[in-house]
């Protein structure tokens, strides 16, 4: 873990069962290969049906396949890329993920949600295993449930059992000084949607200092358990005040303005770049089929291709070394 820094993307979030296999998709990810990206984080969701649900359901009509992931993880390695698998569990009634959970004292129910939780995370390290995928997450901004110690540590047991390469899991920003379980993963993650711009339209220079912060903050989390620490998601949308709330995918009225994203791309990875504790990026994300590349100063969403931020990335991520 020493020498790992990842210059990495998220790919093909939120697509439909099969768009792995399509021959879009393969264009897609040959188009993220010449971001300079050596990683992709290979991120897709089943649900449980409420925030309150004991069982995570494989949904039949909608959630990828094995043969649908193993296509992405062997033209990846084709392309010469790594990959951490990311399996996520969503809400089906629509809430974030992070209120899955329960009262402290249901055990009978954080024991159920658990062994369901466990049976979803094995099959998908199982497989990862099998394609040699580089890396494994656990899990993802899953909030309600980290103040359940023991489970987690069991939780990451089982994987161990059947996973032999590095485990991360994927906190939320703000809120990764509430996991205690970092001392058995071999990074910590997080999704770092810091809010770095102090008003819309902001400068590169208030965003380096608001990442400066954020920088000296993670610091301490490093000092705690001595662990790399990986941004297994960060970017922002290419609109008008979306630096100051990166998280946002909902406010779709808002202008087009590739500037503040190129500027909070800029700043994070001149901030970052040269910490030694600091093991990488997957900015998000790269979707498998790509808008014609004429529409990217229409597009108000996360990508970047086409887009400014997307120069700056490569500026970055053809570096030797950091």
């Amino acid at each position: 873990m020493k020498d790992l820094f990842i210059k990495g993307m998220t790919y093909g979030w939120n697509t439909t069962r099969g768009a792995y296999r399509t021959a879009e998709a393969v264009e897609s990810m040959k188009k993220l290969k010449e971001t300079g990206s050596e990683w992709i984080a290979l991120s897709f969701f089943t649900y449980q049906e409420t925030f309150s649900s004991t069982e995570i359901i494989f949904d039949y009509g909608f959630t990828m396949t094995d043969r649908d992931i193993e296509f992405a993880v062997r033209q990846a390695k084709e392309l010469g890329l790594k990959v951490c698998l990311k399996p996520v569990v969503n809400s089906r009634d629509g809430l974030w993920r992070a209120r899955i959970g329960f009262p402290k004292d249901a055990d009978e129910y954080w024991e159920k949600w658990f062994g369901s939780y466990t049976n979803f995370l094995l099959h998908y390290a199982e497989l990862a295993e099998e394609l040699e995928c580089e890396m494994f997450c656990i899990g993802c901004e899953m909030i309600d449930t980290e103040s359940r110690t023991d489970e987690w540590y069991q939780v990451i047991k089982d994987v161990k059992a059947v996973y032999n390469g590095p485990l991360i899991y994927n906190a939320n920003h703000g809120k990764e000084e509430g996991v205690d379980w970092f001392d058995r993963v071999d990074l910590i993650g997080t999704s770092a949607y810091y809010p770095v711009a102090n008003v819309p339209g902001d400068s590169e220079e208030n965003m380096i200092k608001n990442w400066e912060k954020v920088r000296d903050n993670l610091k301490k989390l490093h000092e705690k358990f001595n662990k790399p620490i990986v941004f297994v998601e960060i970017g922002c949308r290419s609109a008008r005040g979306c630096a100051t709330m990166p998280w946002d995918f909902e406010h779709t009225e808002l202008p087009f303005d590739e500037e503040e994203q190129a500027r909070f791309y800029s700043s994070v990875l001149k901030v970052f770049w040269d910490v030694p504790w600091f093991a990488g990026f997957f900015f998000w994300d790269w979707k498998t089929k790509l808008y014609p590349l004429e529409k990217a100063k229409e597009d108000v969403d996360f990508d970047i291709y086409g887009k400014k931020a997307e120069s700056v990335l490569k500026q970055w991520y053809s570096k030797d070394n950091r």
